[in-house]
């Protein structure tokens, strides 16, 4: 399918950039679309880790406050959230993986499988969101995590049972999609039905 791009203006410039763009793309006729105006969200894209403690049976999560997600819904405004962060130049994403778990929730990791990747809006963002899955154990916390102070990140972790995870996401109580997505994910996996055979968590 084909696109023609007639012009590119960059109307902001800050910690994410707004593109617009003056184009007209392919239809599914084969005619091509008259020329229409399209804006693009770009803040680099970003990686996501669903993080499990097999011995324990538990996942561990963030709790932190999102001023959109405040604007939208007040109530709404302290999400939690499986660890995040975005792509720094010059990283990979397993590099950012390692370094998101340790700088928000204290624990090191010696490898991360890639679950899926995934655009979170691409009605306005190029963001693109790699998933993961990681296992630790309490040895592996060197730090109480966090977040970076330089950077105004005040979060909360919050290790829940898989019961209390689930149980959460079943009454509708995470708004987070990465989230939704990692939790829905874990739960429908070989892994999952392994560890649930190995006995029943403390709830």
């Amino acid at each position: 399918m084909k696109v023609i791009i007639k012009k590119v203006d960059r109307v902001f410039d800050g910690f994410f950039k707004v593109d617009r763009a003056v184009l007209q793309f392919e239809k599914y006729d084969g005619t091509i679309s008259r020329e229409t105006e399209r804006l693009c969200m770009q803040r680099g894209n970003a990686v996501a880790v669903l993080l499990i403690n097999p011995e324990k049976k538990t996942i561990i999560l963030t709790e932190q406050f999102r001023y959109p997600a405040y604007v939208g819904d007040p109530s709404r405004g302290w999400l939690v959230e499986v660890v995040a962060g975005t792509v720094d130049p010059g990283e990979s994403p397993v590099e950012t993986v390692t370094r998101e778990i340790l700088e928000e929730v204290g624990y090191e990791i010696e490898d991360a499988n890639e679950i899926q990747s995934f655009y979170a809006s691409p009605g306005g963002s190029s963001e693109l969101i790699y998933l993961y899955c990681a296992e630790v154990s309490d040895d592996c916390k060197i730090t109480e995590g966090g977040g970076v102070e330089a950077e105004l990140e005040d979060l909360r972790v919050i290790e829940l049972t898989f019961h209390e995870a689930y149980h959460r996401l079943d009454n509708g109580l995470i708004h987070d999609a990465k989230t939704l997505i990692a939790l829905h994910w874990f739960r429908n996996s070989p892994r999952y039905a392994e560890l649930m055979k190995q006995g029943k968590s403390d709830d």
